[in-house]
């Protein structure tokens, strides 16, 4: 990619590209194929508080705020929001954890929109949203090349 990797993480090497510094190098595919030259406006790890830091009665402690960063946020020129992304590696176990749904659950709670999972190809890639009535498919989760849907196109197969 030719770019210098940063510091290490679980899943890899980190990758800065553009000055935006992406958790893997699909992350940063993922951008550059799909995201910068998409002609619309977007964020890169917006974060969002999920839960507020919350202290236990008579002193016994707190629990940590919970929060999340979506890769990315994909606007309409009007600044509605059309997708919200987290970018995979699978849409098994392995790739969305009991922890990413949840998260993708609150957030969809808090924000009034779903995530949406993606895993990249070679020429596209492919879509569902996570957290909304129906069961992921593996079988037959949507493609696209492009943010030219509606998230619900990823929800019924």
């Amino acid at each position: 990619m030719g770019n210098s990797p940063t510091a290490l993480n679980k899943r890899g090497n980190k990758v800065i590209v553009d000055g935006y510094t992406f958790d893997s190098e699909k992350e940063a595919l993922f951008y550059q194929r799909f995201v910068k030259n998409c002609g619309l406006p977007f964020k890169v790890h917006p974060r969002f508080k999920l839960a507020e830091l919350t202290e236990l009665p008579c002193g016994r402690g707190k629990i940590s705020a919970i929060s999340f960063s979506p890769d990315f946020i994909i606007s309409d020129h009007s600044g509605e929001w059309l997708h919200v992304i987290d970018v995979k590696n699978s849409f098994g176990i392995y790739g969305i954890d009991q922890a990413n749904k949840l998260r993708f659950r609150l957030f969809a709670m808090q924000y009034g929109h779903p995530v949406e999972a993606v895993v990249i190809r070679k020429q596209d890639f492919k879509v569902i949203t996570q957290g909304v009535t129906k069961q992921l498919n593996e079988k037959k989760p949507f493609i696209t090349d492009n943010f030219d849907y509606h998230w619900r196109d990823a929800t019924n197969y």
